[in-house]
């Protein structure tokens, strides 16, 4: 019998995209498979559209806003399956996107999460910027993927079709075990949104788990169906959550150091955002340095007993991918001469 799948969607206030996302997902050709649809107390009426259109769709319900991270703990709490997909819900999938990652994810135990290629929704030829072919990090922890380094996102062309380690997956489309979920007690829910699913890969890693990319299944994302990417509030997030998941998941000497070098490269953006003429990106870094510098005290409470150097672990570049794109000018991932462990 195959493994047991629960598709979940977390759903805030999103009729629209269900209208236009939900149906392929219902089409999934899967014979092990439930859907759910996990609201975080949206106020329009997009649980009684689900209802009225879905009825085999199962509907769990929060009774606030966690956020993402929070959002998801909630529902997935309630949910049994062998193992749970977390589907954003400006996603279309084809029928056939479900047994391929599963069927990877069962040669190994040691599998604990997955993706699948992630493409542009609108232009399903190229790479999305979200995922793409799998998720990797520098050695300060600046994150970039397969098929889109920075704002450069590559088409499609096969040039990435091998399925390997990678570091992280895209939340757009999280393979994970149910067990290795409940192992690590799923997201951060400090992070609130953005990061939070590197820093559980990374928790996993450090756990000796693998992280994989299936480039044999493949999905359609939109982007930007909840932060716009030109939200000081994303911005905010981005840089605040990255600080705080070096500090957790780094061996206590290597995390001051890297923290040290990445809170310098932050500084640099900051004078981007400045002669931009973007006092409004400037001030969400102060803001996000303030918070990471004011809670470093419960982050460090977070720290598990196992943290791996970074240099051990798997899809990490070794080098800085802030001086090969902007001073190198290396735009692909295939330019990299990619060395990682």
């Amino acid at each position: 019998m195959e493994p047991s799948v629960a598709v979940v969607i977390l759903n805030w206030n999103g009729k629209k995209l269900l209208e236009q996302f939900l149906p392929s997902v219902v089409e999934t050709e899967y014979p092990n498979l439930q859907i759910i649809v996990g609201d975080n107390a949206s106020t329009d009426d997009s649980i009684a559209f689900v209802k009225t259109h879905y009825p085999q769709v199962t509907i769990i319900e929060n009774e606030q806003n966690y956020g993402f991270a929070g959002g998801y703990n909630h529902i997935l709490a309630k949910v049994e399956a062998d193992y749970f997909i977390l589907l954003n819900s400006d996603v279309e999938v084809p029928k056939n996107w479900v047994k391929p990652v599963i069927e990877l994810m069962q040669q190994d135990e040691r599998i604990a999460v997955a993706q699948p290629k992630i493409k542009w929704q609108l232009q399903k030829a190229q790479f999305e910027y979200a995922g793409a072919a799998g998720g990797f990090i520098d050695q300060y922890a600046f994150p970039f993927c397969r098929g889109r380094v920075f704002d450069t996102v590559e088409n499609d062309e096969n040039q990435y079709n091998n399925s390997i380690d990678i570091f992280w997956a895209s939340g757009a489309a999280f393979f994970i075990k149910s067990k290795a979920w409940q192992q690590v007690n799923g997201l951060d829910e400090d992070l609130f949104a953005h990061m939070e699913e590197i820093d559980l890969c990374w928790r996993l890693k450090n756990l000796g788990y693998r992280i994989v990319c299936c480039t044999a299944a493949e999905i359609y994302h939109l982007g930007g169906g909840t932060l716009n990417a030109n939200n000081p509030y994303k911005t905010y997030l981005n840089f605040r959550n990255n600080l705080i998941i070096m500090q957790k998941n780094l061996p206590k000497g290597e995390a001051y150091v890297r923290v040290f070098i990445r809170m310098w490269f932050d500084l640099s953006a900051w004078f981007q955002f400045l002669i931009k003429g973007k006092p409004q990106f400037t001030w969400a870094i102060s803001k996000a340095h303030f918070h990471f510098l004011k809670q470093l005290g419960k982050t460090a409470q977070k720290r598990t007993e196992t943290q791996i150097p970074m240099n051990a672990l798997s899809g990490v570049y070794q080098g800085s991918i802030v001086w090969a794109y902007f001073v190198k000018g290396i735009k692909k991932f295939s330019q990299l001469g990619w060395k990682s462990n």
